[in-house]
C-alpha cells in the first residue's frame, strides 16, 4: 500500500491556503491512501477552520479568467476550460461580474472551475450573485474543498508513483494523452471537454459491480483543439501512479443529436508500466464509439 510521506505546512499551503488548515492535515500526516487524506481534509475543513481560515483560503486564489504570469500551475490547469472557452467580450463580462461579486461578498468568487467552460462559470457566478452573504460563503466553502480534494489527489499521485530507473530520462509529454477524431466527418474533433481522473482508494479497485462510482478524483481537464488533441491533463513526470484511471468526454456539446451524451474509457496501468506511455484516443460518430491503446 502506497502511503504518503509526512506532510509539511507548506506541502498543504499549494492544496489550501488556510494556515490553520494546513497545519492541521500535515500534523495528521502520513497517510496509507488518498481516501484516508481526503477524509481528514474534509472534517478539518468543517470543523476545524474557522470563517477566518476559510477567508485565509479563498484570498489564495486569483479571481476566475485571470492570466497574469503570478497565477499558480494549479490554478492554471483547472481554469484551463474557462479560459480556452472565452472570447473577449465573456472575458469582460466575467471580469465585471467578479468585482460586482468582491464588492457584495468581500472576497474572491470561489468555484472549481475544473472542467468548466467560461460560459458555465459566468451563469454560476451570476446564480449565486443573488445568494444572501450567509448562504455564499458556505457555497464558496464548499467549493474550497473540491478544490483541495482535486490538489490532494495531484499531490498523493506525484509522491506515490514509482521512483525513477536508471538510465530513463525526462518525458517530452505527460504520460497519458489523448485526442478524438470524427468518423462520421474523417476529421479531428475540435472543441471536445475532456476529464482525466484517478480511482481514489487503493484498497478497493473499480469494478462491473461498483453501482455509483464515487470513487474518482479529477486529475486534469482540457478542450480538444483544432487537431482533435487534449491540451495537457495531467503532470509531466517521468513515472506514473499505477492504478485505475478514467478519461471521459463531453460529447454531448459536441454532436447533441447524438446517441451518446458522454464518453467514459477505464483502463489501468500497473507496477510494471509506470515509465510507458498511454496514449488513449476516441473515435467518434454520432452512433457509435471505439478506442485503442496507441503510441
Amino acid at each position: 500500500m502506497a502511503t504518503l510521506r509526512p506532510l509539511t505546512v507548506e506541502d498543504v499551503l499549494r492544496v489550501n491556503g488556510s494556515r490553520r488548515f494546513a497545519a492541521a492535515l500535515a500534523a495528521t500526516s502520513p497517510f496509507d491512501s488518498l481516501t484516508n487524506a481526503l477524509i481528514a481534509a474534509r472534517c478539518i475543513w468543517l470543523n476545524e477552520v474557522d470563517v477566518t481560515g476559510w477567508l485565509e483560503a479563498f484570498a489564495a486564489h486569483p479571481p476566475i479568467g485571470t492570466t497574469s504570469s503570478s497565477v499558480s500551475k494549479w490554478s492554471k490547469e483547472e481554469q484551463s476550460a474557462a479560459l480556452s472557452t472565452a472570447t473577449d467580450s465573456t472575458a469582460q463580462e466575467l471580469s465585471e461580474w467578479n468585482a460586482k461579486y468582491r464588492e457584495k461578498f468581500g472576497f474572491v468568487f470561489m468555484i472549481c472551475a475544473s472542467g468548466r467552460t467560461a460560459p458555465e462559470v459566468l451563469a454560476e457566478l451570476k446564480r449565486r450573485y443573488a445568494n444572501r452573504p450567509i448562504v455564499e460563503l458556505e457555497a464558496a466553502a464548499e467549493e474550497e474543498l473540491k478544490i483541495t480534494e482535486l490538489r490532494l489527489a495531484k499531490l498523493f499521485s506525484a509522491e506515490t508513483a514509482a521512483p525513477p530507473t536508471s538510465g530513463s530520462s525526462n518525458r517530452t509529454r505527460p504520460p497519458i494523452t489523448t485526442h478524438v477524431l470524427d468518423t462520421a466527418l474523417g476529421s479531428p474533433a475540435a472543441g471536445i471537454e475532456v476529464h482525466l481522473e484517478m480511482w481514489k482508494d487503493a484498497t478497493s479497485p473499480p469494478s462491473f459491480d461498483n453501482k455509483e462510482f464515487k470513487g474518482w478524483t479529477t486529475l486534469g481537464t482540457s478542450i480538444t483543439n483544432n487537431d482533435g488533441r487534449s491540451g495537457q491533463l495531467m503532470d509531466n513526470v517521468d513515472n506514473v501512479a499505477p492504478g485505475f484511471y478514467r478519461i471521459s468526454f463531453n460529447t454531448s456539446k459536441y454532436a447533441p443529436s447524438g446517441f451518446f451524451p458522454y464518453v467514459s474509457i477505464i483502463f489501468e496501468i500497473k507496477r510494471s508500466q509506470t515509465t510507458e506511455h498511454f496514449h488513449v484516443p476516441l473515435l467518434h460518430s454520432p452512433f457509435s464509439f471505439t478506442t485503442y491503446r496507441g503510441s
